[in-house]
């Protein structure tokens, strides 16, 4: 059966129609401009910025292998949990607000659980202290602490950058040490992270973790003029001054020669004798000195 003119019209264009939609496209994600080839992500800038700290353990349990970048805490709000909790409790920063964890992950962790890691309990209204949960597992980090980078993750997607961090318990004298860990998810606005701003992205961070350049630094420079002085070689001191030659009526010509020197010139004139030196004559008659010029 042989198909309408009409019918053959009517799906032509419905077909270019439907291309014109593709080409449009195709244009505009020509003149869209492409990435640097080669050039370096936010979360590859970042990690350059951040030293992570790598941690293992021992027959202690855990610890610090390699320490990383130093950064203090500037404001309160961040929780650690124990390095064995399986995931810390995130705060979340946002237009210059640190706004902590949920009351759900701060109230519901107690000691113990499986295999040492923190449980979560359930709050029945009314239901008195049975089932109370015991906080002491958690605390908040003080202001001016010291923690290290564990981990660093950038969300494009959710326009957030997810920043972990355990205590520097050497930099805090926390004896023995605790290595809690926490988390602080850096919330951004719309389009931000795209933009791939990665100096106002460390600027926010570091309105919470502010990287510690006066601890270990400064002490080294300190020490640094001290160890120059004691490398150079002590002063010789000062030679003392030489005291003058003193040449007296009588004295021998032994006793000369012993103050002087041997003469540059000898004038023998039997019982007188003359010696000449660069700046100074001596006249000797029987052996004594008689007269000096």
């Amino acid at each position: 059966m042989r198909r309408k003119p009409q019918s053959i019209l009517s799906a032509i264009a419905l077909l270019a129609a439907a291309a014109i939609p593709c080409s449009l496209a195709m244009a505009q994600d020509a003149q869209a401009p492409a990435p640097a080839a080669g050039a370096p992500t936010v979360l590859e800038q970042l990690q350059a910025q951040y030293k992570m700290v790598k941690m293992g353990t021992d027959s202690n349990g855990p610890t610090v292998l390699e320490e990383g970048t130093v950064l203090a805490i500037q404001k309160g709000g961040v929780l650690g949990v124990p390095s064995s909790s399986p995931k810390p409790c995130p705060a979340k920063y946002e237009n210059g607000a640190l706004k902590p964890p949920s009351g759900w992950c701060v109230q519901g962790r107690k000691q113990g659980g499986l295999h040492g890691f923190g449980a979560i309990t359930s709050h029945i209204p009314g239901g008195g202290n049975a089932n109370a949960p015991d906080t002491s597992s958690t605390r908040f980090f003080n202001k001016g602490e010291k923690v290290y980078p564990a981990n660093l993750n950038v969300d494009v997607k959710n326009e957030k950058v997810v920043f972990d961090v355990v205590a520097c318990d050497t930099c805090n004298q926390t004896n023995p040490p605790t290595y809690y860990k926490a988390e602080v998810d850096f919330q951004f606005a719309q389009g931000f992270l795209e933009k791939g701003d990665v100096s106002k992205i460390e600027d926010t961070i570091g309105e919470v973790f502010q990287i510690d350049n006066s601890a270990p630094d400064a002490g080294q420079q300190a020490q640094q003029p001290a160890a120059a002085d004691q490398q150079q070689p002590a002063a010789a001191p000062a030679a003392a001054p030489a005291q003058p030659v003193s040449i007296q009526i009588g004295q021998t010509i032994d006793q000369v020669v012993a103050a002087l020197g041997q003469p540059d010139k000898m004038v023998n004139l039997g019982a007188k004798q003359i010696y000449v030196y660069k700046d100074l004559k001596v006249t000797f008659v029987n052996g004594k000195v008689s007269d000096v010029q």
